[in-house]
């Protein structure tokens, strides 16, 4: 048995849990977001929690059982406090605004790029830094990962889109022969 799949999921007060076969909805202060599970996992809400258990003991729910307990903490987590991505832009002449809910940036290309956020994810912008957020960790990575590919870091110069706090491997660049 998985670790931690064995672990019940602790709900907090404010947070409904709604389970109907192989759908579990989770509702709380921040929105609603529901999943289909694989039909080989139960799941069971008790008052200490959910508890995620598999039906056999093949390979195959050996695996989903930890996802599947990881993908309903994270449902309950996300409709509790959300989750945030954080993006910063380096480059000279690099920048980006908020345009309605959609965002601009000017990443050195001859046009500008309009990044229109998919529904449940909305866009932060303080300077150099961009914050994607949602309730959704799923979705915010994808978002994120899906800028991030506009410009990735580049490792002559370091210009580009990276992660807040993510290291780029510098190149030395050529030398002339003397």
């Amino acid at each position: 048995m998985s670790r931690i799949g064995k672990q019940a999921i602790p709900v907090p007060a404010g947070v409904k849990v709604e389970i109907q076969g192989t759908l579990v909805r989770v509702a709380g202060p921040k929105g609603n977001l529901e999943r289909h599970i694989h039909p080989r996992i139960n799941i069971q809400q008790k008052d200490s929690g959910v508890h995620v258990m598999p039906e056999g003991s093949t390979k195959l729910d050996r695996s989903l059982h930890g996802l599947t307990r990881t993908l309903i903490a994270n449902m309950v987590e996300g409709v509790t406090n959300g989750f945030e991505k954080a993006l910063e832009v380096a480059g000279l002449g690099y920048r980006m605004q908020k345009k309605g809910e959609n965002l601009v940036m000017n990443l050195g290309f001859t046009y500008p790029v309009e990044i229109t956020p998919p529904e449940g994810i909305s866009f932060e912008v303080e300077g150099k830094v961009l914050k994607v957020k949602g309730i959704d960790k799923e979705k915010v990575g994808q978002t994120a990962a899906d800028i991030r590919v506009l410009r990735k870091p580049e490792p002559y110069k370091g210009t580009g889109i990276r992660y807040v706090g993510e290291f780029v491997r510098r190149k030395q660049g050529k030398t002339t022969a003397k």
